[in-house]
């Protein structure tokens, strides 16, 4: 998810009382919180789905396809009475919604073929690192020891439950799918460092949508190239509404929870509510999905979470 550039809390001005304010706060993190859930059960969804004979590029073009209504009525809703989009403006957006949800979608959802969606939440949950490596590497942005420690524990947790899913399955297949969603955190970072310009000019739910709807046309694309017209709906009915639900209540319910979540209560609030994401995922996956939870798994988890910690306090002075 983008972060708004003008989130609440970021003025110098003197800090007023509002009648209703903590209401406000409760909603906001309570919009943080369902959204962080939701967005998590994403990969519950595809895995689920991948038990019937479908394969990644039929999968991610029935999400799309129907969330691609539910995109085009947020950046109409959020494009009224704003100005048009200027050439780079659509420039900006085309190349945002290939990198940020058109790529790393397609690799999320490919690599999910081979891991589980445990591991793939904790590999995913890496993505500020990555965002704040190519900050450095593009902008300069210093990189304080903390956060460098944080990078640290935060790795080497996601190297621990790779390593024991590694023993316990196909080595090579885990080694891919692992690859597969790290490339998928990594077109997704790219996307964050890019989108802060085009946040400012053209506000993040109507650039959100705009993005989201070019990567559903790049999915539904795709899969036209690739594969034949009629086999669009030749899957098992349970991929059909599993697709239905990713697309809503994965996808698009999110975005807006998350949205608004920020507007009451901050980015960085927002953020660290998010951290409920790998543990509803792992949750989920032993409940719904008869995953293993091992002592390898929570240890992982553990780490994930307290390098992600450390690592967005090192940041803040």
């Amino acid at each position: 998810m983008t972060q708004t550039a003008d989130a609440p809390g970021t003025s110098h001005s003197p800090v007023v009382p509002v009648p209703g304010a903590p209401r406000s706060m409760a909603v906001g993190l309570a919009f943080a919180f369902v959204g962080a859930i939701a967005f998590s059960g994403k990969a519950i969804i595809i895995k689920l789905a991948y038990r019937h004979p479908v394969d990644a590029v039929t999968l991610i073009m029935l999400r799309m396809l129907f969330a691609l209504p539910l995109f085009l009525l947020m950046a109409w809703w959020a494009g009224r009475g704003k100005p048009a989009l200027t050439r780079r403006d659509w420039l900006g957006v085309l190349g945002l919604g290939f990198t940020g949800y058109y790529l790393a979608s397609f690799l999320d959802f490919a690599g999910l073929a081979y891991i589980t969606a445990s591991l793939e939440r904790l590999i995913l949950y890496l993505n500020p690192t990555l965002v704040m490596l190519f900050g450095w590497l593009a902008y300069r942005k210093r990189i304080t020891w903390r956060q460098m420690a944080g990078m640290a524990v935060s790795y080497a947790g996601v190297l621990l439950v790779f390593g024991h899913e590694v023993q316990i399955g196909a080595g090579g297949a885990t080694a891919w799918g692992a690859l597969l969603v790290f490339l998928s955190a990594v077109s997704y970072a790219v996307y964050l460092v890019w989108s802060g310009e085009f946040v400012r000019r053209l506000g993040s739910l109507r650039l959100v949508g705009l993005a989201t709807s070019v990567a559903c046309f790049l999915c539904i694309a795709q899969f036209l190239l690739l594969k034949p017209l009629d086999s669009a709906f030749a899957v098992a009915p349970e991929v059909i509404w599993l697709s239905v639900l990713n697309a809503t209540l994965c996808t698009a319910v999110p975005v807006l929870l998350v949205m608004m979540a920020v507007e009451r209560i901050g980015a960085a609030a927002t953020a660290q509510t998010g951290m409920i994401g790998p543990l509803s995922t792992i949750l989920m996956g032993v409940v719904l999905l008869g995953e293993p939870f091992t002592l390898w798994t929570a240890a992982g988890t553990a780490l994930v979470l307290t390098g992600i910690y450390v690592f967005t306090r090192g940041g803040r002075r």
